[in-house]
């Protein structure tokens, strides 16, 4: 794969949209970024995608919570990588409507001259990165409008940003659930990983079958009406995805629970499994 050529870490303002054409927008079936806008407060989200998320919380009322926990989650993991591993550069595929604290956000917060790359494939997601997800006078930020299974497009991409020959950590947060099994998710972070300089990071968040009971009989109703069908799965398989990878502690455990910065956030419902790796 090409690599970027720059002096390290030598960088001007820059903020980029690299778009395929563009999808048409369907307001008659639910789309998880919308539905997540709702829970998160935003008005972003059309009918369908209320009722889904209000059908949703009906059957697991922690839900909002959870999805709060696991954009702490992104928060602190980012901010952690950040600081203390010295990560300059952020591949968040599966990036959601822009709400508090993105990946671009944190990170610069830590280091203004981080690099940040989001992928999504969504045209409301398209829209807001334009406007919203730009980066600091230092530091740079660019939008993939990409589906994860475009692995290869992604990483191609992503390449005019990032140097991939240097550490990057790659953020999957709550997006595999979105890949079914007969599109080889684990095949899909595999290729992620093999890209990645050693030292780099997969930072890993996905929504558990088997924490509460309400997600078991949330999710076929949610699949009946939504465009993209979820799966919700086990702490065995969640932690699968970071085999060959050397985990941080605490390992694979609730969001909720790793490296907590206040009780608060260790008191958080969040039925999602979530870990760092790293790559050696």
């Amino acid at each position: 794969m090409a690599m970027v050529t720059r002096t390290a870490y030598t960088i001007v303002k820059e903020s980029r949209v690299m778009t395929q054409s563009p999808r048409p927008l369907n307001t008659q079936v639910a789309h998880i970024a919308r539905v997540y806008d709702y829970w998160l407060g935003g008005k972003d989200n059309f009918a369908i995608d209320r009722q889904v998320a209000d059908m949703m919380k009906e059957d697991s009322p922690e839900v909002v919570e959870g999805v709060l926990g696991n954009r702490a989650f992104l928060a602190r993991t980012v901010r952690h990588l950040a600081s203390e591993h010295g990560v300059r550069q952020f591949l968040d595929i599966g990036t959601g409507l822009p709400a508090a604290n993105n990946t671009h956000e944190v990170a610069q917060s830590v280091a203004p001259q981080s690099r940040v790359v989001y992928a999504d494939n969504d045209p409301i997601v398209l829209s807001h990165a334009r406007a919203l997800l730009t980066g600091t006078v230092s530091g740079a930020t660019a939008y993939l409008d990409a589906d994860l299974r475009d692995t290869k497009q992604i990483l191609r991409e992503a390449a005019t940003t990032l140097d991939f020959s240097r550490p990057v950590a790659v953020m999957l947060i709550a997006v595999l659930h979105c890949i079914p099994d007969e599109d080889d998710p684990a095949g899909i972070v595999q290729q992620l990983v093999n890209a990645l300089a050693p030292g780099s990071f997969l930072v890993l968040s996905h929504p558990a079958i088997d924490i509460h009971r309400g997600v078991r009989k949330a999710a076929p109703r949610m699949n009946q009406l939504m465009q993209t069908r979820l799966t919700f799965r086990s702490h065995e398989q969640v932690a699968s995805y970071f085999d060959g990878l050397e985990l941080l502690d605490p390992g694979v455990v609730r969001v909720p629970d790793w490296r907590p910065a206040a009780e608060a956030d260790r008191a958080n419902p969040a039925a999602v499994w979530g870990g760092v790796g790293r790559k050696v």
